[in-house]
Order: structure tokens, then C-alpha cells, then sequence
């Protein structure tokens, strides 16, 4: 039995409005009815949706990457609200007709991981002649992606380009249909200029409005801040061994739909920056990252979390190396890893806390980041998520 569960260890580790009337009121009814004005209940908001509609021509090569870099910490923002509210994330990445595509979309998720990956493939390349696809892109970020239809939901679209719409395609879906369409699903519209170029400006001013959003500009590349940490890699490699204590279970094509995940995640450790890595491992240990880090089916989150009894899980459904095991030994692999799961998730936990103080008087002594795309972001979602409910403490955004 030791043996076997000392192989298993080797294998895991790499929410009203009442109506005042009276039930039973008659003519002549004298009804006394208190003038004080009752306070509207604020509902608070317990999801976030945002979707990126993301300009990939060859002039937007350092937003791209400063998009990259940073998308971990924009989450990490988002969530920071009181209420640790769920967070999924799209994107709309557009071009122009002509270029090798007009837009791909990857629908809204709470796997960022997938997310992430795909977004690590895009590269700046085509437009040159003006004016893009800005059209087609809005019109797929509200129609083509699979919003909620919950009151309680920050539902957000950013727009990031530098050039204006085509307005010339007799086909098209013009903007302000678009965003009509948008208000009435409850979507706000928010516009990140990059450069100076004055039509965008004025078109980027009018989609903000139109779209009950913000507009603000940041540089070419982005305006982001990058810095680098003392405690960036090792905070990747902590993260790389919690990635490790998943144990995915299920039906062929559920452990095919889970294997996808896992080559994604192998993906962003191999191919991402040190402080990309870092900043995912702090979204992935707060209470709103835990569904980006475990995704669906994962079995020791599910037994320790009592939604499933082990013993009723189907041999064929486990794990491979756990299915030749009794339940005494599947359950000591559980206990174990969950164990090594809640420590090195302390462990990151202590070093974000060490790697946020130090951003914090790095970024002071830089003169501050108010102008930054980090800032930017922060205010416009608190202002625009208090509305709904959701309340952020923090002076700064997370970096």
C-alpha cells in the first residue's frame, strides 16, 4: 500500500421593492401612507464579464504585448472587490477585410488559463491602410459571445485600437447600432486609445459615450507598468508545483476537455514572462481564482470540498494511477495532496503579499502611475462596478 501511494505522490507533484397598497382597501378608505422615502436596495454585484476588443494590426505591437504581460494582474484588479466576485474573460481580436482575418473570438470563460494561451499566439501584423474592422468586432463582442443574463453581473467591453471604423462597408453593422444593442443587455462600452491619431479620437470619444463607458488614452505600447520583482521566479515556480497538485477525473471526454486545460497551462509556463507567471499565481491562490486554477472536475477540490464522495466515483472515471488503488489509499493521495496544495498555496500567498509592497514603493518612487493603463483600468472599473454594488478598497490597482 505505501508503495503505491508513493508512486500516486509522484505523479500528482509533477440578491425589494414592496408595493404599498392595501389588501383590502374600499371606496371612501382613509389610507395613511408614511411620506419618508424608502431607500432603494443596492443589489451587489457578485460576477464580472469582460471582454477585450483588441486592434492586432502591425502598429499595435506593444499593446499586444503590454496586454500579454498584464492580463493576469487586470484580473487581479477586477477581483479585489469585497465581495471576491467571479470573473470570466473574452476577446475579440480584429484586423480589417483582406488582412488573414477580419476577427476571431474566444468566448467569455473562467478559464483563463485557455483564455491566456490563445492570447499568446496573436502577433501584430496587417492594416497599414487606416481605418479597420471596428465595426464587425463590437458588433461580434456583444452578439457573439455568451453574456449573462444576470442583474447582478459588471457585464464590460473594452475597446483597444488606433485607428478608426471602416465606415464604408455598405454591410456592416455600424457602431452605434451596435452599442444601442449594447445598452439594452446592459453591456457598458469603454474605449483605450493608443497614440494621438485625431479620427480615432473623435470616434473613440462618441463609442465611450454611446456606450455609457469611459474613454482614455495610453501610448503606443500600452502605457502599462512592467516592473521586475525579486520575487517573480520563484512565485512561477511555486506556481508551477500548485498547477501540479491537480487530479482531473471523469469520462473520456471529460478528461479530453481537461487535458486541454493542462497543454494550456503547460503552454504559459513555457512560453511566458517570469512576471506573467507571477501574476497568475497570485490571481490563482484569491478566493476568485480558484475556478482558473482547478477548472472542472478536478477530484481532490471536489471530495475536500465534500460535492463528491469518493467512494462513489467510478474506477474508470479516476485517474489513471488511482484506479488500482483502495479507496483507503485514494483517500490518503487526496489528503495528501490537498495538504501540499494549502502550502505552497501560503507560500504564494506570503511572496505576492512581499511582491505587491515592493511594486507598490517601486512604483512611488517612479513618480507614481496615473496615467499608467493599470490606473486607467482600476478607475474605470471601480466607478463603473460600484454602481452594481462592488466595492474596492485598494488606493492602486494591482501590478
Amino acid at each position: 500500500m505505501k508503495s503505491k501511494i508513493t508512486a500516486m505522490a509522484l505523479f500528482v507533484f509533477t440578491a425589494g421593492t414592496v408595493a404599498l397598497y392595501p389588501p383590502t382597501q374600499s371606496h371612501g378608505t382613509v389610507v395613511t401612507v408614511d411620506p419618508t422615502p424608502i431607500a432603494p436596495v443596492v443589489t451587489q454585484a457578485d460576477k464580472i464579464e469582460v471582454v477585450f476588443v483588441l486592434d492586432t494590426t502591425g502598429s499595435m505591437s506593444g499593446l499586444i504585448q503590454a496586454a500579454k504581460d498584464k492580463i493576469w494582474s487586470i484580473a487581479n484588479t477586477m477581483v479585489s472587490a469585497q465581495s471576491a466576485p467571479e470573473i470570466k474573460m473574452g476577446l475579440v481580436a480584429y484586423r480589417d477585410r483582406g488582412d488573414t482575418y477580419v476577427t476571431q473570438v474566444l468566448d467569455l470563460s473562467a478559464d483563463l488559463d485557455s483564455m491566456y494561451a490563445k492570447l499568446m499566439d496573436f502577433r501584430a501584423a496587417g492594416g497599414g491602410d487606416g481605418p479597420e474592422s471596428v465595426n464587425q468586432a463590437l458588433y461580434d463582442a456583444v452578439h457573439k459571445m455568451s453574456w449573462s443574463q444576470d442583474q447582478n453581473a459588471y457585464r464590460v467591453v473594452f475597446l483597444v485600437g488606433d485607428a478608426p471604423p471602416h465606415m464604408d462597408y455598405q454591410d456592416d453593422v455600424k457602431y452605434p447600432q451596435t452599442l444601442k444593442e449594447a445598452k439594452q443587455k446592459g453591456i457598458v462600452v469603454n474605449t483605450i486609445q493608443c497614440g494621438r491619431n485625431g479620427r480615432t479620437l473623435q470616434t473613440w470619444k462618441q463609442v465611450a459615450h454611446l456606450g455609457d463607458g469611459r474613454y482614455f488614452q495610453v501610448d503606443q505600447a500600452g502605457g502599462a507598468v512592467a516592473l521586475a520583482t525579486p520575487f517573480d521566479e520563484k512565485l512561477a515556480e511555486l506556481s508551477r508545483k500548485l498547477d501540479g497538485t491537480r487530479l482531473y477525473y471523469g469520462s473520456t471526454e471529460e478528461k479530453a476537455k481537461q487535458s486541454k486545460k493542462v497543454e494550456a497551462t503547460d503552454k504559459l509556463h513555457a512560453k511566458s514572462s517570469l512576471g506573467s507567471r507571477a501574476r497568475r499565481a497570485t490571481f490563482n491562490v484569491s478566493k476568485s481564482g480558484a475556478a482558473n486554477l482547478v477548472g472542472e472536475g478536478e477530484l481532490v477540490d471536489d471530495v475536500t470540498s465534500g460535492r463528491v464522495d469518493l467512494s462513489g466515483v467510478d474506477r474508470d472515471h479516476l485517474p489513471g494511477p488511482m484506479q488500482d488503488m483502495s479507496v483507503e489509499e485514494q483517500n490518503a493521495v487526496i489528503n495528501e495532496t490537498a495538504e501540499r496544495r494549502n502550502e505552497l498555496k501560503g507560500q504564494i500567498q506570503e511572496l505576492a503579499q512581499q511582491r505587491s509592497a515592493y511594486l507598490e514603493k517601486e512604483v512611488e518612487e517612479l513618480g507614481g502611475a496615473k496615467d499608467s493603463l493599470d490606473v486607467q483600468i482600476y478607475r474605470t472599473v471601480r466607478e463603473q462596478a460600484g454602481k452594481l454594488g462592488l466595492r474596492y478598497d485598494a488606493a492602486a490597482p494591482a501590478y
